[in-house]
């Protein structure tokens, strides 16, 4: 047993735990960080999971949300300046499919975009033209709300009430996705399209409080795309790491984090599989999901209400990957040609697209999926694989138990690849079997296996109803980022803001931790890169 000591412990490699690190190591802080797999990331990895030189983002791959993040817009930590990472936008923003054969295209030109709607209804391409114009209005209110932490500033509520149109938005953010949709539009084609991207953060269309999804993602979609890291989201990874250790601080991979090491009631450091025990003189910080983390510690340190709010935590609905190596990226037959693009999708129409968040929600599994996600990023980003070839991979939700009559998911899932690879082929008719290479199918098992805190391979950190947003998140009174037991702190995908590739759980725990440190985060990043504390 090794005995390591430092400032901070940061339990979890992912990017938003990174994220955190990077701003103490900024700070003069000794920071250490462990992860439980082989390279850091979490599920901003890219890894070869197939052929050597086909770059697989094994789990999110758009970066469209980190880009509104200080983090990028201000370039806190270097990231695009200094280390290297760049972010290119795609056009067209998406080609979404229909049960009917017809399809629908978006591009980043708005004008084109509502061309293209017109053809199904002109009044919905006037209502899509100002639902753009709409949010632009707040989008700076709902960005400061994810930008920093809960109580740090004003609620989204109360800069809502004080926007001349906030009255109108306090409405639109506890309604369903598919209230604002049914409600803005006529065409069920469009309706579709909407709901296709509303649904892109695995929030069911008829959750309370996912009504501002049908802005946010389509808006942010319409001014920069499906923005992609160039060579893979490992990319992102990469530019922190570089970073973290220019700063200081030190990565351990290998490192399973099973213990929290408790002193006079107080959280000291953890304890990995191997025995191995790292200390953190001033405070440790975890992106172990909280359902994992209340297992690590006595029960009675957690106190009634976390535990009773860790119990009913909502872990969100699971994933679903068909990964494939192909010498063609899909091409969709459309009325004005071919067409080809990083972001497609194979939607259902609206009603099968609401009813599929109520079968996953009650675990029931859904044989003929309505939303699927087809991302070919190598269309714009030939990096990612050898001599022209492609990479496509088919994300979905569904279901983490076994229908009945089922044995197994091994075999079930390869049925269910298969039917979205026909699918697919009644579409993009030129992406035959010959034309992949290699393939790799993962369901929710398969998830969590490759990350533990992947429960039932639920990749978002948890459900973002209202019970489960804001100051709610992970639990009522515990938003902050501050846990139940003195010197351990929060981030990650079940903090606020939530999932997804944002950033905003990193640097918010960091701007609380910093602040409980006796700093603010304008005076860290004021400061020079090698003015370092003693």
């Amino acid at each position: 047993m090794a005995t390591h000591i430092a400032d901070i412990v940061v339990a979890g490699a992912g990017h938003n735990s990174l994220i955190t690190a990077c701003y103490l190591a900024k700070a003069g802080y000794k920071v250490l960080a462990l992860d439980a797999r082989p390279i850091p990331g979490g599920g901003a990895a890219t890894e070869e999971m197939l052929l050597p030189g086909y770059k697989i983002d094994s789990c999110a791959t758009g970066h469209t949300l980190i880009q509104t993040n200080p983090l990028m817009l201000k370039d806190e930590l270097g990231l695009l300046g200094r280390y290297g990472l760049k972010y290119i936008n795609p056009d067209p923003i998406a080609h979404v499919s229909f049960p009917d054969g017809r399809s629908l295209t978006t591009w980043l030109d708005v004008e084109r975009t509502c061309e293209e709607i017109a053809r199904y209804s002109k009044a919905d391409a006037q209502a899509y033209r100002r639902m753009i114009a709409e949010y632009d209005e707040v989008k700076h209110l709902f960005g400061a709300s994810r930008f920093r932490p809960v109580g740090f500033g004003p609620s989204l509520e109360e800069t809502l009430w004080q926007h001349p149109r906030g009255h109108i938005w306090l409405r639109r953010r506890v309604m369903t996705a598919w209230d604002v949709i049914r409600s803005e539009f006529e065409s069920r084609h469009v309706q579709a399209y909407m709901a296709w991207q509303a649904l892109q953060t695995a929030v069911p269309l008829e959750e309370p409080g996912s009504g501002p999804l049908a802005y946010s993602i389509v808006y942010g979609r319409q001014q920069r795309g499906w923005t992609l890291p160039i060579g893979g989201s490992g990319k992102l990874i990469e530019s922190i790491v570089r970073c973290l250790r220019d700063s200081g601080g030190e990565i351990y991979c290998n490192k399973r984090v099973e213990g929290l090491l408790i002193e006079d009631g107080r959280c000291v450091g953890v304890e990995t599989r191997d025995g191995d025990q790292y200390f953190g003189r001033k405070a440790v910080v975890s992106t172990i999901h909280v359902k994992h983390l209340v297992e690590m510690a006595p029960r009675e340190l957690w106190g009634e209400d976390f535990l009773y709010g860790v119990k009913t935590y909502d872990i969100g609905i699971a994933g679903f990957g068909v990964y494939l190596l192909t010498t063609e990226p899909p091409v969709f037959e459309t009325p004005d040609g071919p067409r080809t693009a990083v972001s497609a999708g194979l939607a259902g129409w609206p009603e099968e697209m609401v009813a599929l968040g109520r079968a996953l929600k009650d675990n029931r599994y859904v044989e003929d999926l309505p939303w699927v996600l087809v991302a070919t990023p190598t269309v714009a980003d030939p990096s990612r694989a050898p001599n022209g070839h492609h990479t496509v991979k088919l994300l979905s939700s569904q279901a983490w138990a076994l229908p009945p009559g089922e044995k197994s998911w091994d075999d079930l899932k390869q049925r269910q690849a298969a039917r979205q690879i026909e699918r697919l082929r009644k579409v993009a008719p030129n992406f035959t079997e010959d034309k992949i290479l290699a393939r790799l199918v993962k369901c929710g098992d398969d998830f969590e296996k490759s990350n533990p805190h992947m429960i039932h391979g639920a990749f978002h950190g948890g459900a973002r109803g209202l019970s489960q947003s804001g100051a709610l998140r992970p639990v009522p009174g515990w938003a902050q980022h501050r846990m139940p037991i003195p010197g351990l702190y929060q981030t990650g995908g079940t903090t606020h803001p939530g999932g997804s590739i944002t950033g905003a759980p990193g640097r918010n725990a960091a701007m609380v931790l910093l602040r409980d440190l006796g700093h603010e985060l304008e005076d860290v990043l004021a400061r020079p890169m090698w003015e370092r504390k003693e």
